[in-house]
């Protein structure tokens, strides 16, 4: 566990200050500053992959999944003026996403990891985050859930206002600009994040094969 231990901080860092930025919108609502720290949880994942073999990232997302639950949990009890900060239906679809899209791209990371050094990081984390951010937006705010609860469908009802997509397309529901915005930075990141997890595998000793 010791050695996997910055691996295991940096995930929980990345949790919670995710939980905590999300909270906070930029360009007109269609993102959150949680959006651009997000992603680096899958930077965490394939460099504990790399350098220590699947079963120590697995561990490391793991620990994210159960921090991720408590600041859900936490955020389920501060109520704010529309309801609370972390309506169940949103903690749900974050953690099932999160442990869904990680273990994905641990086993995806896992059949690449033979490649050009690139590429196992590059398309793990590419098409993790389309489950990702496929599974968080349709469970959190859906129509087809709004089943879960009459509550539930409530605070989350003006996800659901058709609007132009991305504000120039056709009209579709709010949350779906909402997950392409999202899914864009996504890979953003994953690209930029080539250049740490470059430099961090470089100089760690030989990864696990």
């Amino acid at each position: 566990m010791t050695r996997i231990l910055p691996g295991v901080i940096a995930m929980a860092i990345i949790v919670v200050a995710s939980n905590i930025l999300v909270q906070f919108l930029i360009l007109d609502g269609f993102l959150t500053w949680g959006a651009f720290t997000y992603p680096l949880a899958f930077l965490v994942t394939d460099v504990m992959n790399r350098i220590y073999g699947a079963p120590a990232a697995r561990r490391v997302v793991f620990v994210g999944l159960i921090v991720g639950i408590t600041c859900s949990l936490i955020g389920s009890q501060i109520m704010l003026e529309f309801g609370p900060a972390v309506p169940i239906r949103v903690a749900i679809a974050s953690a099932t996403a999160f442990g869904a899209a990680q273990l994905l791209d641990i086993a995806l990371f896992n059949r690449m990891r033979g490649g050009v050094w690139w590429k196992a990081p590059l398309v793990s984390t590419c098409v993790s985050s389309i489950v990702d951010t496929a599974i968080f937006f349709t469970i959190a705010f859906g129509a087809l859930f709004n089943g879960f609860s009459a509550l539930a469908a409530d605070q989350v009802i003006w996800a659901q206002d058709a609007v132009p997509f991305l504000t120039f397309g056709p009209l579709v529901p709010l949350w779906v600009s909402l997950a392409v915005a999202d899914w864009g930075v996504k890979i953003a990141v994953a690209l930029i994040a080539l250049v740490p997890f470059r430099m961090i595998v470089g100089r760690r000793a030989q990864p696990v094969t």
